[in-house]
């Protein structure tokens, strides 16, 4: 039978693309219902796209498995943001009053507003973690209705590249399928896996990837610093590559055998490991290639512990390590004995139930996966359009057949009139907005434009569709002077010109 509630939620990570399709249920578990992937490394890199035909290619690939597996028609997705370039920076907004004034939230909302549009170049605010308010001399999350001469905010502000999240939008479209939200991956792995113990005592969240390791440190059940390292599991594998060693059994050797806190006894010295004959490598070789990359890794880690402001005095519930680079062996001693921090949990699983017959892998890899899911509520199927119903003729005889004809006339002829209407309005929408951003010169009239030819060339009522496509991409190169509106305006005239006269 086919499913008609579900949510669907996709990973875009270093290695594949997966997407998932479940549901909540009332006692908090997830029930799984269907699961699908591709491979991602020809089109992603570093948890960052730069292959956009080849992701939309996949993307597609992933819905179409995962419709197979519903029967049903997904609508829409909810994507997960993450990769290198997300991090976090610190700001402070201040207002002040002439006398003491109440708090109020239209105020704090004021606050929050004010930090969204701090500019930063070349960056955008993905999401804001509200850390403290000063109120007076006293710090509070609840600022509301207290009395002071001045309110103190101070916000901490997730950002990334400005085209990290444009890409992924592009992607989607291209491959047809709509965005449902796109959500911060971190925070909803923070919530899958973390206790809510963990994060109120203070607590480092590492997840290892296989090309990123990223860091998030919580305390009070906020979350302090947030962090991606361009250092994962794949960096382990290509160094034993350089052994003359094929990828894919360089992969092997380092799941066999891996460790990152190897015993140096004098027994092992001459031990060889072999993957079946195919290649092999000195026990004691594999072990230094090994360790130095996780303590590479670690120190990494480390530092940005240190530069969240956190030490391991003030994170009383330590380390938690996940992903598909914390199955590696003796991970958490090497990680106790380069940072010294006592205190550290594996979390190879998530903490929320699990259910269904589709079988995950439970070795950390698919925790961001299942927050992505679990992080929203929202129905993502998609009904098919009921067919139209066919009315029988009631007439028979010689003019049938004149009669259908007729008939099919007029409904083409009113089809076309209504589609020239439709282009008619929306390219005078879109002539009116070219003459605004012409005289105002602002970014958002540029997207109205955009957005505004992307409807027209939908409406693919004439041969004109291709025309105005390429003229929707030009709009986004146009912001180089006048002389480039000018023959854009041209073209923009003479499309509308030729879409009216051919309706």
């Amino acid at each position: 039978m086919a499913a008609t509630d579900f949510v669907v939620a996709i990973e875009l990570g270093s290695t594949q693309i997966t997407g998932i399709a479940g549901k909540k249920q009332p006692d908090g578990s997830i029930h799984v219902m269907a699961l699908a992937s591709e491979h991602a490394p020809d089109c992603i890199r570093k948890g960052v796209i730069y292959n956009l035909d080849k992701t939309a290619q996949s993307l597609k690939a992933v819905k179409k498995q995962l419709e197979a597996s519903l029967k049903a028609s997904i609508g829409r997705m909810f994507v997960g943001i993450g990769g290198q370039s997300l991090r976090t920076i610190l700001n402070t907004e201040v207002c002040h009053f002439d006398e003491e004034t109440k708090v109020s939230q239209e105020l704090i909302d004021s606050l929050i507003d004010r930090n969204r549009d701090v500019p930063i170049v070349g960056q955008d605010i993905l999401e804001v973690a509200p850390q403290e308010y000063k109120v007076g001399l006293s710090l509070s999350t609840t600022p509301v209705g207290v009395l002071s001469d001045h309110v103190e905010g101070r916000f901490l502000n997730i950002i990334a590249r400005n085209n990290v999240k444009q890409n992924i939008e592009e992607c989607f479209e291209l491959a047809g399928i709509e965005i449902a939200e796109c959500l911060i991956a971190p925070l909803e792995l923070a919530k899958a896996v973390l206790t809510n113990n963990e994060k109120r005592s203070g607590c480092v969240l590492v997840d290892f990837g296989a090309q990123t390791t990223t860091v998030s440190v919580y305390k009070n059940n906020i979350l302090r610093h947030l962090a991606v390292i361009p250092l994962g599991g794949y960096n382990i594998t290509k160094d034993i590559c350089s052994q003359q060693i094929e990828e894919e059994d360089a992969e092997e050797l380092k799941k066999r055998y891996g460790d990152a806190f190897a015993d140096k006894s004098e027994s092992r010295e001459n031990a060889v490991y072999s993957l079946d004959g195919k290649c092999s490598v000195e026990a004691h070789l594999l072990e230094d290639i090994v360790e130095a990359r996780v303590n590479e890794i670690i120190a990494n880690v480390h530092k940005q512990i240190e530069l969240s402001g956190y030490d391991e005095k003030k994170l009383l519930a330590g380390v938690v390590l996940t992903g598909g680079g914390s199955n590696l062996k003796n991970l958490k001693t090497a990680f106790t004995n380069r940072t010294k921090i006592d205190k550290v949990r594996i979390a190879t699983e998530c903490q929320l139930s699990l259910r269904g017959n589709i079988e995950l892998q439970r070795d950390g890899s698919r925790n961001t996966l299942i927050g992505l899911l679990a992080a929203r509520d929202e129905n993502c199927y998609r009904p098919q359009p009921a067919k139209p119903i066919v009315e029988a003729p009631i007439q028979t005889g010689l003019f049938d057949e004149e009669t259908k004809q007729a008939a099919e006339k007029l409904a083409a002829e009113k089809a076309a009139k209504e589609a020239a209407e439709r282009a008619k309005k929306v390219l005078a929408d879109c002539e009116a907005l070219i003459s605004q951003a012409q005289q105002q010169k602002k970014e958002n009239k540029y997207n109205e434009a955009l957005a505004t030819l992307k409807r027209a060339s939908a409406l693919n009522v004439t041969d004109k569709k291709k025309e105005i496509e390429a003229l929707a991409k030009e709009l986004k190169k146009l912001m180089k002077g006048p002389n480039m509106w000018e023959r854009f305006v041209q073209k923009a005239g003479k499309i509308a010109d030729d879409m009216l006269n051919e309706n």
